[in-house]
Protein backbone atom coordinates (compact mmCIF):
# COMPACT_ATOMS: atom_id res chain seq x y z
CA UNK A 1 0.00 0.00 0.00
CA UNK A 2 1.79 3.25 -0.96
CA UNK A 3 1.35 5.83 1.59
CA UNK A 4 -1.04 8.74 1.18
CA UNK A 5 -0.39 12.55 2.32
CA UNK A 6 -1.98 14.85 4.68
CA UNK A 7 -0.35 18.28 4.57
CA UNK A 8 -2.01 21.07 7.58
CA UNK A 9 0.10 24.15 6.57
CA UNK A 10 -1.40 27.01 8.59
CA UNK A 11 0.09 31.20 8.35
CA UNK A 12 1.71 32.51 10.92
CA UNK A 13 1.28 30.12 13.92
CA UNK A 14 3.74 30.68 16.81
CA UNK A 15 5.75 27.37 17.39
CA UNK A 16 5.05 28.09 21.44
CA UNK A 17 1.24 27.86 20.88
CA UNK A 18 0.15 24.89 21.16
CA UNK A 19 -0.80 22.98 24.71
CA UNK A 20 1.98 20.42 23.28
CA UNK A 21 4.48 23.11 23.22
CA UNK A 22 3.94 24.39 26.69
CA UNK A 23 1.26 27.51 26.14
CA UNK A 24 -0.50 27.99 29.56
CA UNK A 25 -3.79 28.83 28.32
CA UNK A 26 -4.60 27.99 25.34
CA UNK A 27 -6.78 24.24 24.20
CA UNK A 28 -5.37 22.26 21.02
CA UNK A 29 -6.62 18.74 22.38
CA UNK A 30 -6.35 18.21 18.48
CA UNK A 31 -2.56 19.13 17.84
CA UNK A 32 -1.59 17.70 21.53
CA UNK A 33 -3.62 14.15 20.04
CA UNK A 34 -1.82 14.17 16.78
CA UNK A 35 1.56 14.65 18.83
CA UNK A 36 0.38 12.18 21.02
CA UNK A 37 -0.11 9.89 18.10
CA UNK A 38 3.26 10.73 16.41
CA UNK A 39 5.99 12.69 16.62
CA UNK A 40 6.51 16.65 18.06
CA UNK A 41 9.74 18.44 17.12
CA UNK A 42 11.35 21.14 19.38
CA UNK A 43 13.56 22.67 17.09
CA UNK A 44 11.56 23.33 13.45
CA UNK A 45 12.86 26.47 11.83
CA UNK A 46 11.42 28.00 8.63
CA UNK A 47 14.16 28.77 5.79
CA UNK A 48 13.12 32.40 5.75
CA UNK A 49 10.59 34.06 7.79
CA UNK A 50 8.07 35.41 5.47
CA UNK A 51 5.38 33.87 3.54
CA UNK A 52 6.15 33.85 -0.10
CA UNK A 53 9.52 32.84 0.35
CA UNK A 54 8.87 30.40 2.79
CA UNK A 55 6.21 28.75 0.66
CA UNK A 56 7.91 28.22 -1.95
CA UNK A 57 11.18 26.72 -0.39
CA UNK A 58 8.86 24.12 0.50
CA UNK A 59 7.58 23.38 -2.69
CA UNK A 60 10.31 23.28 -4.57
CA UNK A 61 12.87 22.21 -1.39
CA UNK A 62 15.36 25.00 -2.25
CA UNK A 63 17.00 28.38 -0.42
CA UNK A 64 15.48 31.30 -1.34
CA UNK A 65 18.96 31.73 -3.09
CA UNK A 66 18.29 28.92 -5.55
CA UNK A 67 14.41 28.94 -6.25
CA UNK A 68 15.05 33.64 -6.58
CA UNK A 69 11.64 34.42 -5.00
CA UNK A 70 12.68 36.29 -1.66
CA UNK A 71 10.24 38.35 -0.68
CA UNK A 72 6.79 38.64 -0.73
CA UNK A 73 4.94 40.72 -3.72
CA UNK A 74 4.74 44.04 -4.22
CA UNK A 75 8.56 44.77 -2.42
CA UNK A 76 11.01 46.39 -4.66
CA UNK A 77 13.04 43.21 -6.02
CA UNK A 78 9.87 40.77 -5.70
CA UNK A 79 10.47 38.23 -8.03
CA UNK A 80 8.65 34.57 -9.23
CA UNK A 81 10.13 31.53 -8.93
CA UNK A 82 12.73 29.89 -11.31
CA UNK A 83 10.66 28.64 -13.93
CA UNK A 84 13.17 25.60 -14.92
CA UNK A 85 12.83 24.28 -10.90
CA UNK A 86 10.93 21.38 -10.18
CA UNK A 87 8.03 21.01 -7.45
CA UNK A 88 7.80 17.83 -5.14
CA UNK A 89 4.04 17.74 -6.49
CA UNK A 90 5.45 17.54 -9.60
CA UNK A 91 7.12 14.75 -8.92
CA UNK A 92 4.20 13.10 -6.94
CA UNK A 93 1.43 13.56 -9.80
CA UNK A 94 4.16 11.92 -12.19
CA UNK A 95 4.02 8.87 -10.07
CA UNK A 96 0.63 8.48 -10.00
CA UNK A 97 -0.84 10.49 -6.94
CA UNK A 98 -3.41 12.75 -6.97
CA UNK A 99 -2.51 15.87 -5.52
CA UNK A 100 -4.77 18.15 -4.23
CA UNK A 101 -4.87 21.76 -2.51
CA UNK A 102 -6.64 24.14 -0.44
CA UNK A 103 -6.25 27.43 0.80
CA UNK A 104 -3.69 29.80 0.73
CA UNK A 105 -1.25 29.68 -2.47
CA UNK A 106 0.97 32.37 -1.53
CA UNK A 107 3.37 31.67 -3.94
CA UNK A 108 4.89 33.45 -6.60
CA UNK A 109 4.82 31.76 -9.82
CA UNK A 110 4.37 32.09 -13.75
CA UNK A 111 3.10 28.42 -13.65
CA UNK A 112 -0.05 27.65 -11.88
CA UNK A 113 -1.29 24.94 -9.15
CA UNK A 114 -1.74 22.84 -12.16
CA UNK A 115 1.21 23.49 -14.23
CA UNK A 116 3.01 22.41 -10.29
CA UNK A 117 1.23 19.24 -10.58
CA UNK A 118 -2.17 20.08 -8.41
CA UNK A 119 -5.01 18.15 -10.05
CA UNK A 120 -7.75 20.08 -7.79
CA UNK A 121 -6.60 23.72 -6.65
CA UNK A 122 -9.62 26.00 -4.38
CA UNK A 123 -8.39 28.93 -3.25
CA UNK A 124 -9.19 30.39 -0.22
CA UNK A 125 -10.94 33.58 -2.58
CA UNK A 126 -13.45 31.33 -3.10
CA UNK A 127 -14.62 31.63 0.22
CA UNK A 128 -15.71 35.22 0.59
CA UNK A 129 -18.01 33.53 -2.73
CA UNK A 130 -19.27 31.78 -0.83
CA UNK A 131 -19.99 33.43 1.87
CA UNK A 132 -21.84 36.09 -0.12
CA UNK A 133 -23.77 33.32 -1.68
CA UNK A 134 -25.19 32.31 1.95
CA UNK A 135 -26.09 35.77 2.21
CA UNK A 136 -23.84 36.56 4.78
CA UNK A 137 -21.99 39.90 4.69
CA UNK A 138 -18.04 40.84 4.79
CA UNK A 139 -16.12 39.93 7.39
CA UNK A 140 -15.80 43.29 8.94
CA UNK A 141 -11.85 45.33 9.19
CA UNK A 142 -13.06 48.00 11.37
CA UNK A 143 -10.10 47.53 13.76
CA UNK A 144 -7.52 47.09 10.41
CA UNK A 145 -5.03 44.43 10.98
CA UNK A 146 -5.40 44.62 14.63
CA UNK A 147 -8.93 41.92 14.44
CA UNK A 148 -11.62 41.88 16.25
CA UNK A 149 -15.64 39.47 16.77
CA UNK A 150 -16.72 38.52 13.46
CA UNK A 151 -21.24 39.22 14.32
CA UNK A 152 -21.95 37.28 11.59
CA UNK A 153 -21.05 34.11 11.53
CA UNK A 154 -20.92 30.73 13.59
CA UNK A 155 -17.54 28.71 13.68
CA UNK A 156 -19.21 26.53 10.92
CA UNK A 157 -19.50 29.34 8.63
CA UNK A 158 -16.17 30.73 9.31
CA UNK A 159 -13.80 30.32 6.14
CA UNK A 160 -11.44 27.63 8.93
CA UNK A 161 -14.40 25.78 8.80
CA UNK A 162 -15.12 26.16 5.50
CA UNK A 163 -11.80 25.57 3.97
CA UNK A 164 -11.99 21.64 6.44
CA UNK A 165 -15.24 21.11 4.84
CA UNK A 166 -13.27 20.82 1.52
CA UNK A 167 -10.59 19.18 2.26
CA UNK A 168 -13.41 16.86 4.35
CA UNK A 169 -15.20 16.69 0.89
CA UNK A 170 -11.64 15.94 -1.06
CA UNK A 171 -11.08 13.07 1.39
CA UNK A 172 -14.32 11.08 0.87
CA UNK A 173 -13.18 11.20 -3.05
CA UNK A 174 -10.40 9.90 -2.37
CA UNK A 175 -11.76 7.41 -0.24
CA UNK A 176 -13.71 5.84 -3.42
CA UNK A 177 -11.08 6.13 -5.52
CA UNK A 178 -8.81 4.07 -3.59
CA UNK A 179 -5.88 5.97 -5.59
CA UNK A 180 -2.48 7.27 -3.14
CA UNK A 181 -3.31 11.29 -2.74
CA UNK A 182 -1.11 13.89 -1.63
CA UNK A 183 -3.68 16.71 0.05
CA UNK A 184 -2.73 19.54 1.38
CA UNK A 185 -4.91 22.51 3.20
CA UNK A 186 -3.26 25.83 3.81
CA UNK A 187 -5.32 28.08 5.91
CA UNK A 188 -4.22 31.59 5.80
CA UNK A 189 -5.16 31.58 9.30
CA UNK A 190 -4.07 32.65 12.41
CA UNK A 191 -2.34 35.14 9.97
CA UNK A 192 -3.45 39.12 11.51
CA UNK A 193 -5.83 40.44 11.17
CA UNK A 194 -8.01 37.76 13.69
CA UNK A 195 -11.36 38.28 12.75
CA UNK A 196 -12.45 35.48 14.94
CA UNK A 197 -16.43 34.30 15.52
CA UNK A 198 -17.59 33.43 19.16
CA UNK A 199 -17.11 31.95 21.19
CA UNK A 200 -13.86 31.48 20.01
CA UNK A 201 -13.18 35.71 19.66
CA UNK A 202 -13.71 36.11 23.59
CA UNK A 203 -12.92 32.47 24.82
CA UNK A 204 -9.25 34.04 26.43
CA UNK A 205 -10.06 36.73 28.83
CA UNK A 206 -7.00 38.95 27.90
CA UNK A 207 -6.65 39.80 31.83
CA UNK A 208 -5.15 36.33 32.26
CA UNK A 209 -2.67 36.72 29.32
CA UNK A 210 0.76 37.37 30.78
CA UNK A 211 3.49 39.11 28.15
CA UNK A 212 5.70 36.90 26.54
CA UNK A 213 9.20 37.10 28.02
CA UNK A 214 10.21 39.11 25.48
CA UNK A 215 7.82 41.89 26.04
CA UNK A 216 10.85 43.46 28.24
CA UNK A 217 12.70 44.39 25.41
CA UNK A 218 14.26 47.79 25.33
CA UNK A 219 16.14 47.87 21.69
CA UNK A 220 19.62 48.56 23.62
CA UNK A 221 22.37 47.38 21.47
CA UNK A 222 19.63 46.59 18.55
CA UNK A 223 19.79 47.73 14.91
CA UNK A 224 17.12 50.98 14.45
CA UNK A 225 15.20 49.23 12.17
CA UNK A 226 13.22 47.09 15.39
CA UNK A 227 12.19 50.10 17.27
CA UNK A 228 11.41 52.00 13.74
CA UNK A 229 8.82 48.94 12.95
CA UNK A 230 6.95 49.88 16.50
CA UNK A 231 6.98 53.55 14.61
CA UNK A 232 5.64 52.35 11.68
CA UNK A 233 2.47 50.52 13.03
CA UNK A 234 1.73 52.99 15.29
CA UNK A 235 2.10 50.66 18.28
CA UNK A 236 5.41 52.57 20.15
CA UNK A 237 3.48 53.39 23.23
CA UNK A 238 1.40 49.88 23.41
CA UNK A 239 1.20 48.82 27.07
CA UNK A 240 1.06 45.15 27.63
CA UNK A 241 -2.91 46.08 28.22
CA UNK A 242 -2.89 47.09 24.57
CA UNK A 243 -1.51 44.21 23.54
CA UNK A 244 -3.89 41.76 25.66
CA UNK A 245 -7.20 41.88 23.53
CA UNK A 246 -4.97 41.13 20.55
CA UNK A 247 -3.46 38.03 21.89
CA UNK A 248 -6.68 36.90 22.91
CA UNK A 249 -8.07 36.77 19.65
CA UNK A 250 -4.72 35.22 18.33
CA UNK A 251 -4.90 32.35 20.48
CA UNK A 252 -8.88 32.20 19.90
CA UNK A 253 -8.12 31.68 16.20
CA UNK A 254 -5.61 28.96 16.81
CA UNK A 255 -8.30 27.18 18.84
CA UNK A 256 -10.98 27.37 16.18
CA UNK A 257 -8.46 26.29 13.33
CA UNK A 258 -7.49 23.07 15.92
CA UNK A 259 -11.24 22.05 16.36
CA UNK A 260 -11.34 21.76 12.48
CA UNK A 261 -7.77 19.90 12.53
CA UNK A 262 -9.89 17.28 14.93
CA UNK A 263 -12.50 17.14 11.98
CA UNK A 264 -10.40 16.34 9.35
CA UNK A 265 -8.40 13.59 11.47
CA UNK A 266 -11.77 12.23 12.66
CA UNK A 267 -12.87 11.92 8.69
CA UNK A 268 -9.79 10.18 8.43
CA UNK A 269 -10.71 7.84 10.82
CA UNK A 270 -14.09 7.64 9.14
CA UNK A 271 -13.11 6.80 6.27
CA UNK A 272 -10.42 3.76 6.98
CA UNK A 273 -7.49 6.19 5.81
CA UNK A 274 -5.81 6.91 8.54
CA UNK A 275 -3.31 4.23 8.94
CA UNK A 276 -2.22 4.57 5.46
CA UNK A 277 -1.51 8.33 5.64
CA UNK A 278 1.21 10.36 7.04
CA UNK A 279 -0.74 13.88 8.56
CA UNK A 280 2.36 16.55 8.63
CA UNK A 281 0.86 19.78 10.52
CA UNK A 282 3.50 22.79 10.49
CA UNK A 283 3.33 26.55 9.78
CA UNK A 284 5.65 28.87 7.19
CA UNK A 285 6.63 30.92 10.08
CA UNK A 286 5.51 32.55 13.51
CA UNK A 287 4.12 35.69 14.50
CA UNK A 288 5.87 38.34 16.63
CA UNK A 289 1.94 39.13 18.09
CA UNK A 290 3.47 41.47 20.64
CA UNK A 291 7.04 39.28 21.30
CA UNK A 292 9.61 42.38 21.81
CA UNK A 293 6.58 44.91 21.44
CA UNK A 294 6.30 44.11 17.43
CA UNK A 295 3.88 42.90 15.30
CA UNK A 296 3.55 40.41 12.31
CA UNK A 297 7.07 39.26 11.13
CA UNK A 298 10.11 41.65 9.16
CA UNK A 299 13.32 42.60 10.33
CA UNK A 300 14.36 40.35 12.85
CA UNK A 301 15.12 36.78 13.54
CA UNK A 302 13.97 35.68 16.98
CA UNK A 303 12.57 32.24 18.06
CA UNK A 304 8.74 34.44 17.60
CA UNK A 305 9.40 33.69 13.77
CA UNK A 306 11.69 31.58 12.87
CA UNK A 307 10.74 28.93 15.17
CA UNK A 308 7.44 26.84 14.11
CA UNK A 309 5.39 24.16 14.96
CA UNK A 310 6.04 20.48 13.51
CA UNK A 311 4.73 17.19 14.60
CA UNK A 312 4.40 14.35 12.03
CA UNK A 313 2.30 11.10 12.18
CA UNK A 314 2.40 7.73 10.46
CA UNK A 315 1.18 4.98 11.32
CA UNK A 316 3.73 2.16 11.67
CA UNK A 317 6.78 4.22 11.33
CA UNK A 318 6.73 6.63 13.71
CA UNK A 319 6.45 5.89 17.23
CA UNK A 320 3.53 7.39 19.38
CA UNK A 321 4.34 10.06 21.70
CA UNK A 322 7.49 10.30 20.45
CA UNK A 323 9.66 13.51 20.83
CA UNK A 324 12.61 14.62 18.70
CA UNK A 325 14.82 18.07 19.60
CA UNK A 326 16.53 17.33 16.17
CA UNK A 327 16.98 21.07 14.50
CA UNK A 328 14.72 20.74 11.12
CA UNK A 329 14.69 23.01 8.10
CA UNK A 330 11.11 22.52 7.85
CA UNK A 331 10.73 23.22 4.15
CA UNK A 332 13.55 22.05 2.74
CA UNK A 333 13.70 19.03 4.92
CA UNK A 334 9.58 18.18 4.54
CA UNK A 335 10.09 18.36 -0.14
CA UNK A 336 12.98 15.63 0.56
CA UNK A 337 10.66 13.51 3.10
CA UNK A 338 7.39 13.29 1.18
CA UNK A 339 9.11 11.74 -2.00
CA UNK A 340 11.45 9.68 -0.27
CA UNK A 341 8.37 8.57 2.11
CA UNK A 342 6.20 7.71 -1.46
CA UNK A 343 9.59 5.98 -2.34
CA UNK A 344 10.41 8.43 -5.43
CA UNK A 345 13.40 10.40 -6.96
CA UNK A 346 14.17 13.27 -5.16
CA UNK A 347 15.40 16.60 -7.58
CA UNK A 348 18.68 17.08 -8.12
CA UNK A 349 17.88 20.71 -7.13
CA UNK A 350 16.71 19.45 -3.48
CA UNK A 351 18.88 20.67 -0.61
CA UNK A 352 17.16 19.41 2.67
CA UNK A 353 17.55 16.25 4.21
CA UNK A 354 15.19 13.49 4.65
CA UNK A 355 13.35 13.59 8.30
CA UNK A 356 12.68 9.77 7.86
CA UNK A 357 16.15 8.88 9.94
CA UNK A 358 14.40 10.75 12.54
CA UNK A 359 11.32 9.39 12.29
CA UNK A 360 13.21 5.78 13.53
CA UNK A 361 14.60 7.71 16.44
CA UNK A 362 18.23 8.43 14.97
CA UNK A 363 20.19 11.74 15.05
CA UNK A 364 20.44 14.00 11.92
CA UNK A 365 23.79 15.16 12.99
CA UNK A 366 22.91 18.98 12.83
CA UNK A 367 24.39 20.75 14.87
CA UNK A 368 23.21 23.97 13.94
CA UNK A 369 20.27 25.43 11.80
CA UNK A 370 19.77 28.27 9.29
CA UNK A 371 17.36 31.19 8.36
CA UNK A 372 17.80 34.34 5.28
CA UNK A 373 15.66 37.48 4.82
CA UNK A 374 15.75 39.95 2.17
CA UNK A 375 13.43 42.60 3.14
CA UNK A 376 9.57 43.74 2.81
CA UNK A 377 7.71 46.56 4.36
CA UNK A 378 10.12 49.13 4.62
CA UNK A 379 12.57 48.53 2.14
CA UNK A 380 15.63 46.02 1.40
CA UNK A 381 16.98 44.31 4.44
CA UNK A 382 19.24 41.51 4.59
CA UNK A 383 19.73 39.05 7.14
CA UNK A 384 21.29 35.90 7.58
CA UNK A 385 20.92 33.49 10.52
CA UNK A 386 22.74 30.82 12.63
CA UNK A 387 21.62 28.99 15.59
CA UNK A 388 22.88 26.25 17.83
CA UNK A 389 21.80 24.80 20.87
CA UNK A 390 23.83 27.47 23.09
CA UNK A 391 23.71 30.42 20.65
CA UNK A 392 22.08 32.65 17.78
CA UNK A 393 23.94 34.99 15.80
CA UNK A 394 21.98 37.25 12.70
CA UNK A 395 24.51 39.05 10.65
CA UNK A 396 22.96 41.82 9.28
CA UNK A 397 25.31 43.71 6.80
CA UNK A 398 23.43 47.40 6.77
CA UNK A 399 23.29 46.99 10.47
CA UNK A 400 24.81 46.14 14.09
CA UNK A 401 24.96 42.21 14.37
CA UNK A 402 22.85 40.06 16.64
CA UNK A 403 24.72 37.59 19.24
CA UNK A 404 22.37 36.10 21.82
CA UNK A 405 22.97 33.67 24.58
CA UNK A 406 20.10 31.05 24.49
CA UNK A 407 21.06 29.41 27.37
CA UNK A 408 20.98 32.49 29.92
CA UNK A 409 18.97 34.70 27.42
CA UNK A 410 16.48 32.48 25.72
CA UNK A 411 14.32 35.50 25.40
CA UNK A 412 16.88 36.76 23.26
CA UNK A 413 16.90 40.63 24.85
CA UNK A 414 20.67 41.20 25.39
CA UNK A 415 22.67 41.60 21.89
CA UNK A 416 26.54 40.66 23.33
CA UNK A 417 27.67 40.93 19.79
CA UNK A 418 29.67 43.68 20.71
CA UNK A 419 30.69 42.14 23.85
CA UNK A 420 34.55 41.33 23.72
CA UNK A 421 33.94 38.22 26.27
CA UNK A 422 31.93 36.57 23.32
CA UNK A 423 34.46 37.17 20.20
CA UNK A 424 35.94 33.70 20.33
CA UNK A 425 31.79 32.66 19.82
CA UNK A 426 31.25 35.15 17.18
CA UNK A 427 33.95 34.42 14.89
CA UNK A 428 32.90 30.49 14.95
CA UNK A 429 29.71 31.80 13.77
CA UNK A 430 30.98 33.78 11.42
CA UNK A 431 32.38 30.89 9.91
CA UNK A 432 29.90 28.66 10.12
CA UNK A 433 27.06 31.22 8.27
CA UNK A 434 29.89 31.60 5.35
CA UNK A 435 30.52 27.85 5.28
CA UNK A 436 26.88 28.11 5.02
CA UNK A 437 26.43 30.52 1.84
CA UNK A 438 29.35 28.91 0.14
CA UNK A 439 27.52 25.60 0.69
CA UNK A 440 23.90 26.79 -0.48
CA UNK A 441 25.05 29.27 -3.18
CA UNK A 442 24.02 32.52 -1.62
CA UNK A 443 25.36 35.31 -4.06
CA UNK A 444 25.25 37.86 -0.65
CA UNK A 445 28.52 36.39 0.31
CA UNK A 446 31.47 38.04 -2.01
CA UNK A 447 35.03 39.57 -1.73
CA UNK A 448 33.88 42.18 0.51
CA UNK A 449 31.45 40.87 2.68
CA UNK A 450 33.62 38.03 2.86
CA UNK A 451 36.42 39.81 4.93
CA UNK A 452 33.69 41.34 6.97
CA UNK A 453 32.39 38.22 8.57
CA UNK A 454 35.96 35.97 8.23
CA UNK A 455 38.44 38.98 9.34
CA UNK A 456 36.59 40.94 12.22
CA UNK A 457 36.14 43.72 9.88
CA UNK A 458 32.20 44.18 10.95
CA UNK A 459 31.83 47.46 13.12
CA UNK A 460 29.79 47.47 16.04
CA UNK A 461 28.29 50.06 17.56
Amino acid sequence: MRTNFLLIHADQHRYDCMGVSGHPLVHTPNLDRLAAEGMFFSHAFCPVPVCAPSRASLLFGTWPSRHESITNAGIEVSAPVRDDLPAFTQVLSEHGYHVAGVGKWGIISRRTPQELGFDVFIADAEYRAWRKAQGIPDRPSTNGWFGEVDPYITPEKSRLAWGADRIIELLRERARERAPFFLRWDPPEPHLPNVVPEPYATMYDPADIEPWPSFAETFVGKPYIQRQQLESWGIADWTWDDWRPVVSRYLGEITLLDAQVGRILDALDELGLAEETMVVYTTDHGDMCGGHRMIDKHYVMYDDVVRVPLIVRWPGRIKPGSRSDAFVATGLDLARTFLEAAELPVPQEFQGESLLPVFRGESNGRESVYAVYHGGQFGLYSQRMVRTREWKYVWNPTAEDELYHLATDPAELHNRAADRACADVLKALRRLVVEWMEATGDRLLNHWTRRQLLEGKKMAR
